[in-house]
C-alpha cells in the first residue's frame, strides 16, 4: 500500500524522532563509509585542497538533493553518496589521470540522468514483487544487525551497556530508545576516554575546480563500471526501502535530481551520488515516526547535516572518523531492528511466495562476489 503524500501539520514535539534519526543516518554514513573516501583520495595521490573540495562536493550534493526531493515528495528521500563506487575507485584511481576520472564522473553521471528521464529504471523496480524487495532488503541489512552484537568481542563493556540500555529504554520508553542509546554511547566513549574532539580544528572547506578530460580508457575503465556498480547496488536497494516502506515515489525523478547534482559537483571532486539504501532505512520507518507522512522530516534534517559537514570539509567529517568502529555498528544494528524485523515479517508473511523470498534473504545476506 502506497503512503500518501498529504502534508500533515506539524508539531515541535514531531521534529526530535525523525531528526535524530536523520542524525544517526548521517553518523553511520560518515562514520562507517567515508574512510573510503580518504582511502580514494590517497591513493590517487590527491592533495589536502582536493581531498576537501571532494568532501565539500559530495556532501552539499547529497544534502541539497535528499533535501529537496523529500521536501518535493513528502517522503524520507534521503541519498548518499556511492559506497561501493568509492571502494571501486580506490582500486582505479592510481592509474587513470585525476582529469580523466573527472570527465569520467561526468560521463557516469549523464548516464544516470538518461535513465531517469527513460522511465525504464522505474518499470524494472515496478516489476520486482514485495515478497522478493523486502527479502533483499532483509539480506542487505542482516550484516548490520549481526554486527550490532559481534561487536561485543572487541569492546564487550561499551556494547554491552548499548544493548542493555537499549533492551531497558524499549520496556519504559520505546519512544526514545534510540535516542537514548545514542546520548548513552556519546556519554560513555568520552568518560572512557576513547575519544577527544579537542585536536579537531574547523576551517571552511574551498571548493576546487578540476578541468575534466575524456578519454576511451577511462570510459571503460571509471564511467561504465561507476555507473553499474551504483546503479546495482545503491539505487536498485535504494528504491526497494522506500517500496518497502510504502512510499510509491518514482524512481524517474530520484535518478535525474541525483543524476544532475553528480554532474554539476563532478568537477569538483565528487564521484557519484544516489538515493541511499542502509542508512535510509533508519529514516522511512517506524522508529523516524509513527506517522509516515512525517517521516520526510528526517530527509529534510539529513539535507542539513550533510551541507554542514561539506561547509566544513574535511574537518567536520574527521569526527565522525574518528568515532570507533564498534560503537558505529552497535549504533547502526540497534537502529535497524525495526527495520530488518518488517522486512523479514514482509518477506515471510505470504505464504505462497515464501520459499522463494527467504531464498533471496539467504542468497543476499551470503553476500556471494562474482567475477569482481
Amino acid at each position: 500500500m502506497k503512503t500518501t503524500a498529504l502534508t500533515l501539520p506539524i508539531k515541535s514535539s514531531d521534529l526530535l524522532h525523525p531528526i535524530v534519526a536523520a542524525l544517526i543516518s548521517v553518523i553511520v554514513n560518515y562514520g562507517g563509509t567515508f574512510i573510503l573516501v580518504f582511502q580514494g583520495a590517497k591513493a590517487a595521490g590527491l592533495s589536502p585542497e582536493q581531498t576537501a573540495s571532494w568532501i565539500w562536493s559530495i556532501s552539499i550534493g547529497v544534502g541539497v538533493t535528499g533535501a529537496w526531493l523529500s521536501y518535493r515528495y513528502r517522503a524520507p528521500i534521503i541519498t548518499a553518496w556511492s559506497t561501493p563506487g568509492a571502494a571501486f575507485l580506490i582500486t582505479v584511481l592510481p592509474d587513470v589521470p585525476y582529469g580523466e576520472v573527472i570527465g569520467a564522473y561526468l560521463l557516469s553521471a549523464l548516464g544516470f540522468v538518461l535513465l531517469g528521464l527513460s522511465g525504464c529504471f522505474e518499470r524494472v523496480v515496478r516489476l520486482i514483487p514485495p515478497g522478493i524487495a523486502a527479502g533483499l532488503l532483509a539480506g542487505i541489512l542482516l550484516r548490520f544487525g549481526v554486527d550490532a552484537f559481534g561487536g561485543a568481542s572487541v569492546d564487550p563493556l561499551l556494547v554491552g551497556v548499548l544493548v542493555l540500555g537499549y533492551g531497558l529504554l524499549r520496556r519504559f520508553t520505546a519512544r526514545y530508545a534510540i535516542v537514548g542509546v545514542l546520548l548513552m554511547g556519546i556519554l560513555l566513549l568520552l568518560g572512557l576516554g576513547q575519544v577527544n574532539f579537542s585536536g579537531v580544528a574547523l576551517s571552511l572547506a574551498e571548493p576546487l575546480w578540476t578541468t575534466p578530460q575524456f578519454s576511451l580508457k577511462a570510459l571503460l575503465s571509471v564511467a561504465i563500471p561507476l555507473f553499474v556498480i551504483t546503479l546495482t547496488g545503491q539505487y536498485m536497494p535504494g528504491m526497494l526501502v522506500l517500496r518497502n516502506d510504502g512510499y510509491g515515489t518514482s524512481a524517474n525523478p530520484i535518478l535525474t535530481a541525483t543524476g544532475l547534482g553528480s554532474l554539476l559537483m563532478a568537477p569538483f571532486g565528487s564521484h557519484a551520488f544516489n538515493v541511499a539504501a542502509i542508512t535510509a532505512a533508519i529514516c522511512t520507518g517506524p522508529q523516524a515516526h509513527e506517522e509516515p507522512g512525517k517521516r520526510y522530516i528526517a530527509g529534510l534534517a539529513c539535507g542539513v547535516f550533510y551541507v554542514l559537514v561539506g561547509i566544513f570539509g574535511s574537518t567536520l567529517a574527521t569526527l565522525f572518523v574518528i568515532l570507533p568502529a564498534t560503537f558505529i555498528s552497535t549504533l547502526a544494528g540497534l537502529a535497524l531492528l525495526g527495520a530488518i524485523g518488517g522486512s523479514l515479517a514482509t518477506a515471510l508473511g505470504d505464504v505462497r511466495g515464501r520459499e522463494t523470498a527467504l531464498i533471496t534473504f539467504l542468497a543476499t545476506a551470503a553476500n556471494v562476489t562474482l567475477w569482481g
